[in-house]
């Protein structure tokens, strides 16, 4: 495939107007990468994003799965266009002396229809340059991803109008189990798990034995490099969240790094106490930080997808406030920085909150969490009773243990199945 890509930039070298050397070397990277890209797995929000639109933004925490979703789409539609697409790292050392519009440029006077940037809060002035490779270059389509804690609107160029965003998370209990077993089952909707669940249970369980799975993936299965080195995954996953700490959040959010040591203590002391309800003053003193810093400090790490900050209600929720609740991101975060507090009861709750994180999930003032303002939900074990939910519209208890549910008792593992 690059021997092709080779002939066509030495033609183009050869008029002037191109830098052989300026390109061939990404060409290469990008060669490399894709042989080793496999096409077996594919992510469900793959099929979500507009690839066609012009401006397309992927943001999600580090270890998600975002240059692996950039290198797969351009594998299975570039196959036979190879020129036509251009995966770059912003990271990468040509970016020292080069500049990103300068790629765009000699791309498209390639005739590149395609532009992939991955890393891009890795490179100061990023949206800036964006934003003139958009204004400037209608006929070509650019992908980019970055941190979660990446801003588009608050940025050197304000990309909000501009670009599509999306946000890859973890890996959902379903695309593990597709991993894991081969078998790529369908994704549900809130109706299908409220309304339909014993239907989708039963379908699901005649393939699989979900129990089989389940324990692993709250313990393992979030980050897809669990299966890289499975034996070396906690460790990684605590350096995954060291760099957030040390690197992206003095880089995106002009932390000083003195005030790192007091977010890693924060994390800490959240992770042996979550779900935990908070007393900002209590916990202020502990690790000696001011109401106001803390209150921020808190909302980083929520940008940084390592915390889930609940409301009782959703009335001003964009503003900086005290949360209600807080929970880590997600049960590998538990297992991996304080497996003392794994226990049933708050694996349940995390897992439900993480999985059901952009439905709209907020705490409820009867039974545990209302979603999407419609669905009042309890989280318990089998044998939980109804009565927390007695007498209320819409309400349904999520339990664990519980293979395939019945009336308003609906399994905890189905929920796992909404992305």
């Amino acid at each position: 495939m690059f021997s092709g890509v080779n002939t066509w930039l030495k033609q183009f070298s050869e008029t002037g107007l191109l830098n052989i050397e300026n390109m061939e070397q990404l060409f290469e990277i990008q060669q490399r990468l894709l042989n080793f890209t496999s096409l077996d797995f594919v992510r469900s929000i793959a099929r979500k994003i507009d690839w066609n639109s012009r401006l397309v933004g992927i943001k999600g925490a580090r270890g998600t799965g975002k240059t692996t979703l950039l290198l797969q789409y351009i594998k299975r539609t570039y196959a036979g266009e190879p020129e036509a697409a251009l995966y770059a790292s912003l990271d990468n050392l040509w970016f020292a002396e080069h500049s990103l519009y300068e790629l765009a440029v000699d791309f498209v006077r390639m005739g590149g229809k395609h532009l992939f940037l991955d890393e891009v809060h890795r490179y100061p002035g990023w949206s800036q340059e964006i934003k003139n490779i958009y204004d400037n270059f209608p006929q070509l389509r650019v992908v980019f991803t970055g941190s979660s804690l990446l801003e588009i609107i608050n940025a050197q160029a304000d990309l909000s109008r501009r670009a599509v965003m999306y946000h890859l998370h973890g890996l959902s209990f379903r695309e593990f189990l597709a991993l894991e077993t081969g078998i790529e089952f369908e994704t549900l909707s809130l109706d299908d798990i409220f309304h339909r669940h014993m239907e989708w249970a039963g379908r699901i369980t005649r393939k699989i034995q979900p129990f089989r799975h389940f324990d692993q993936y709250l313990r393992y299965g979030y980050y897809p490099y669990y299966r890289e080195q499975p034996a070396l995954y906690s460790i990684r996953l605590n350096q995954t969240i060291n760099m957030i700490l040390e690197m992206e959040l003095p880089q995106l959010r002009s932390l000083e790094v003195a005030y790192i040591p007091k977010i890693k203590q924060l994390l800490t002391v959240l992770a042996e106490s979550v779900p935990f309800t908070p007393d900002i003053s209590k916990l202020s003193r502990k690790i000696d930080i001011n109401r106001i810093t803390l209150i921020k400090y808190l909302h980083y790490l929520k940008q940084s997808d390592l915390l889930i900050l609940m409301q009782r209600n959703t009335s001003g929720i964009g503003r900086l406030q005290k949360p209600d609740k807080i929970y880590l991101e997600n049960t590998n975060l538990m297992w991996a920085l304080a497996p003392q507090r794994a226990d049933k009861g708050h694996l349940r709750e995390t897992f439900i909150v993480n999985q059901l994180q952009d439905f709209g999930i907020r705490l409820a003032t009867w039974g545990d969490f209302v979603v999407n303002e419609k669905y009042i939900l309890e989280v318990g074990g089998k044998n939980k009773s109804n009565k927390q939910i007695s007498g209320l519209e819409n309400a349904f208890i999520a339990a664990d243990d519980l293979e395939t549910g019945f009336g308003r008792k609906i399994p905890l593992w189905l929920f796992g199945f909404l992305y």
